[in-house]
């Protein structure tokens, strides 16, 4: 199992917007050289991000966008549901009709196990949990080179 470079690349985008929170409104152009992603591929990001009211967006020459929310309100897993939708790691979990072995099936209890631990962390991390380990790992880089 891996992650969609939609969400990686969602999550690092929302965390700088959250680095930037109360500040100012970032261009994509900014955030894009910042965290080394496409603009292209950012302005595709974006739109269910804004649909889900996790961003917004700001016209005019200080324009840009922001986070639609304070950074201890919108969690990974907020970010993860607008990208990529709900965590379902198989079907018969959230659709026990699809499936004539749900009743027998030894491994199903493990899935929807895994899924709800899944789901548990993303829902446990905050986009300032993010900023406050950002800075952190930032410090931490400094102080190697002195």
């Amino acid at each position: 199992m891996k992650l969609s470079t939609r969400s990686r690349y969602g999550v690092r985008m929302m965390a700088d917007l959250a680095e930037n929170f109360g500040r100012k409104s970032v261009f994509l152009k900014d955030i894009a050289k910042r965290e080394e992603i496409s603009e292209k591929y950012l302005s595709i990001i974006i739109i269910p991000l804004r649909g889900a009211g996790l961003i917004q967006s700001i016209r005019g020459a200080h324009g840009g966008y922001t986070l639609a929310k304070r950074p201890e309100e919108i969690t990974i897993q907020d970010i993860f549901n607008a990208l990529e939708g709900k965590i379902c790691l198989v079907e018969c979990i959230e659709n026990p009709k699809e499936c004539s072995r749900v009743g027998i099936c030894p491994t199903r209890d493990i899935w929807s196990v895994l899924g709800e631990k899944i789901r548990e962390i993303l829902n446990s991390v905050t986009l300032a949990d993010i900023v406050r380990t950002r800075r952190e790992k930032a410090g931490n880089n400094i102080m190697n080179y002195i």
